[in-house]
């Protein structure tokens, strides 16, 4: 896990999200305080539980985001869920114990990635042999010793001009595992989901493995056989106790929808099934024991952030059990007219910017004046007063229906500067502003 202080996991947050101090400021001292727990003497370190966060905000003002940013710093397994793919045992529906699965078969993807880039270097060299030998077949028998020395030269030529990329084009022929697999179809009830899959990995593993021959240009044979020889020296076993145990000491679950599974009137209907998805989610949340096909996994420390917009509930619907679960409590702020220009412009990946790379590669130099950018936040803050409040996602609706001209005709244009006006903006996005029936069918 990487050592960053809380201030400085606030700036990297910083990069991508605007606003939300509050709920930067919860998801960093939580972070951090992992780190912290690492370096607790043992006998008290499984004591500390981690504290888990509800974010409560309407849609699009970045809850989602600050969670996904918050793994990919700490390099931690995460998986997003919605909390209404669950449902009681015995309705159908997934299993909650399915998103520790989940979570365990992206951590062990990660630590396979992480060991075969750790490797990778020593396999270029073994494939680059194994690609050698394809091209260069040697001889079972060598009577001379004057045969082995010109096989050698021979060899070393062909080393060069392979390194030189001169064999790029050149096509060889490699054994390539078929990996056609009986189609067995399972039609199960609900925490039976990866039945399926293991029988289709129980047929592959007793069946006696099928190869196929197949003509491939010299780079691409020469990619295969790097994984195929960066598999090999990877040890699984390894990688799969590493993986259990990230999931374990720094896993990250992000519960969205959280607030439908809230029960709001406990008499009747459906809510009867809502509270018992509550239920089922929280001897997860509490720290219990999971089977899945790596091995038993603890779910003790695993960090939870639970979203929902809350309009129509509030936390305090959630059962009591759950609610103690969740100690920390961050409500995110609605998005204002500043917020939206500073989204469209300061962050690493601003709507602007992506716009301006994507028309690039049609040598399109689009250029916006700083007064279009504010009339684009102003519309988009108006048409969320207007219609449903999407928060930042009505960005994305608005910038499309200004560009769509421009994108649909720019492979043809033949004026390479454009230049987005705030008449511009006016002109495209007016008529949505003053016709209410159009924003809300269109914007």
């Amino acid at each position: 896990m990487k050592t960053l202080k809380p201030r400085e996991i606030t700036e990297e947050l910083n990069r991508y999200i605007i606003g939300q101090n509050k709920a930067k400021r919860a998801v960093s001292i939580a972070l951090r305080n992992r780190w912290r727990r690492q370096m607790i003497p043992e006998e008290l370190r499984d004591e500390i539980a981690p504290k888990n966060i509800i974010m409560i905000g309407p849609t699009g003002v970045g809850k989602t985001e600050i969670a996904r940013r918050l793994a990919k710093l700490a390099n931690a397994p995460f998986l997003k869920i919605e909390a209404t793919k669950f449902t009681e045992v015995g309705y159908v529906g997934r299993d909650v114990e399915s998103m520790i699965r989940d979570l365990t078969e992206l951590a062990v993807n990660m630590l396979k990635k992480e060991e075969q880039e750790a490797v990778k270097e020593k396999a270029k060299v073994l494939a680059e042999e194994r690609l050698l030998d394809i091209l260069l077949p040697t001889q079972k028998k060598k009577t001379m010793g004057n045969e082995i020395e010109e096989e050698d030269s021979s060899r070393e030529k062909l080393r060069a001009l392979f390194k030189a990329g001169k064999l790029d084009e050149k096509m060889v022929e490699i054994e390539m595992p078929d990996r056609v697999l009986p189609i067995i179809e399972i039609f199960s009830a609900s925490g039976m989901e990866e039945m399926d899959m293991q029988i289709r990995d129980m047929f592959g593993n007793i069946l006696p493995k099928k190869t196929k021959r197949r003509r491939l240009k010299v780079k691409e044979a020469y990619e295969y056989l790097i994984q195929e020889e960066s598999k090999k020296l990877i040890d699984m076993d390894k990688v799969i106790k590493d993986a259990i145990e990230r999931v374990e000491q720094s896993g990250i679950i992000f519960l969205d929808e959280i607030d439908k599974i809230a029960s709001r009137d406990r008499t009747h209907g459906p809510d009867v099934s809502r509270e018992g998805v509550q239920r089922d989610i929280l001897p997860i949340v509490e720290g219990t024991t999971v089977t899945t096909k790596y091995g038993m996994v603890k779910t003790d420390h695993i960090l939870f952030i639970a979203a929902g917009a809350f309009h129509m509930s509030k936390p305090s619907d959630l059962i009591p059990e759950l609610q103690g679960r969740f100690p920390i409590r961050v409500e995110l702020d609605p998005l204002t007219k500043e917020d939206f220009y500073r989204i469209l412009t300061e962050p690493d990946n601003a709507l602007i910017k992506q716009y301006k790379a994507l028309l690039a590669t049609e040598d399109i130099e689009l250029d916006f004046e700083k007064e279009a950018i504010e009339e684009i936040a102003e519309i988009a803050q108006k048409i969320n007063d207007m219609t449903e409040n999407i928060g930042a996602r009505r960005l994305y609706t608005v910038m499309e229906k200004l560009l769509d001209d421009i994108s649909y005709s720019a492979p043809d244009m033949e004026e390479k500067k454009i230049t987005i006006t705030k008449e511009y903006v006016r002109e495209k996005l007016g008529e949505f502003l003053e016709r209410e029936d159009l924003s809300r069918y269109i914007l």
